[in-house]
């Protein structure tokens, strides 16, 4: 009991703290003149993945690779199957063609790229360095695209605006931030202590509590917000964070994470989840493609494929 409570604790210490550090940066953002465009592609489609990042990159320092790992492979799977799935269910999600070509494409080319990169093994400081300039050229291709794009300009700026940030003073703004990392990292830690409890106590695997308990656990943030946007009948904004969480987590968080400790990878990982991680981007892209669209119907596939998925996950892969 007392590692659930460690769980709910540390998630709810990285939901804040994620808040409370898109908030604060946006404010900056604004006091700063950043572009709405440069706010909403950077600060909310990767500020989201902020509990993400932390809690690999302390698991990556802490010796723990199965949870990095798991983390980022876990949400990804999750951020398609089951958020998207969700706001697909609340309205049926359309998507820009530019999004399709550029953010969709992306996301099933860094899945494929990450199996590669494993080659079966781990992932070294080698293969970091690689995810993280991949990161940077996918930054500078979306900055160049949307700046010659009036609508996916647009589009940006309504998801910078989807998030209300704090008051603008310089104090207000500052002290948003500053708490906002400080619950990031104290929630990484605490979240880390219970995750390793519970996998200890069901006799599971560090992977297979990564994957599924720490991955749902750190998108809370990209859940909220995407619901929100689906609630609001804004499914560009919806898919968008999804689609820019996803890039963040494969080319930026491991990339951090193998960057400082080589990370080797699980065997079930290898075997089945880098597998349902790639499967599930294809069935994105199929669906965004067919229709430019993602119907209510196609919501119920995605989440009923996530059910089956965290079935396996504890009844048949959980070594």
């Amino acid at each position: 009991m007392i590692n659930f409570l460690f769980l709910l604790l540390g998630v709810g210490l990285l939901t804040i703290g994620g808040e409370a550090l898109i908030r604060g940066s946006l404010a900056a953002s604004r006091r700063l003149g950043v572009s709405p465009l440069l706010s909403g592609l950077v600060i909310v489609g990767f500020g989201t993945s902020a509990p993400e990042l932390v809690v690999s990159v302390n698991a990556a320092l802490n010796q723990q690779p199965d949870i990095a790992i798991g983390n980022v492979v876990g949400s990804n799977i999750g951020n398609v199957l089951l958020i998207l799935g969700i706001c697909a269910l609340i309205a049926p999600m359309t998507i820009k063609p530019l999004a399709l070509r550029r953010d969709a494409f992306t996301v099933v080319a860094a899945s494929f790229l990450f199996l590669v990169l494993v080659g079966g093994s781990a992932l070294g400081r080698g293969d970091g360095v690689f995810l993280l300039i991949a990161l940077i050229a996918y930054l500078v291709w979306a900055f160049w695209s949307e700046r010659n794009n009036v609508a996916s300009a647009q589009l940006n700026k309504a998801e910078a605006e989807e998030v209300h940030e704090l008051p603008k003073s310089v104090g207000w703004t500052v002290t948003a931030v500053i708490i906002g990392l400080l619950l990031l990292i104290s929630g990484s830690q605490i979240l880390l202590i219970g995750a390793v409890g519970i996998a200890k106590s069901l006799g599971v695997s560090e992977a297979v509590i990564g994957l599924t308990l720490v991955a749902v656990g750190t998108s809370l943030p990209e859940l909220s917000i995407s619901v929100i946007a689906a609630l609001r009948r804004h499914a560009d904004v919806a898919v968008g964070n999804i689609l820019g969480s996803n890039i963040f987590n494969l080319f930026g968080i491991l990339g951090v994470s193998a960057l400082l400790q080589p990370l080797p990878v699980h065997v079930r990982i290898l075997q089945f989840d880098q597998w349902v991680m790639l499967g599930s981007s294809l069935l994105l892209f199929l669906f965004l493609y067919s229709g430019r669209s993602l119907s209510r119907l196609e919501g119920g596939v995605l989440l009923t494929a996530y059910g089956v998925y965290v079935g396996f996950s504890f009844i048949v892969f959980d070594g």
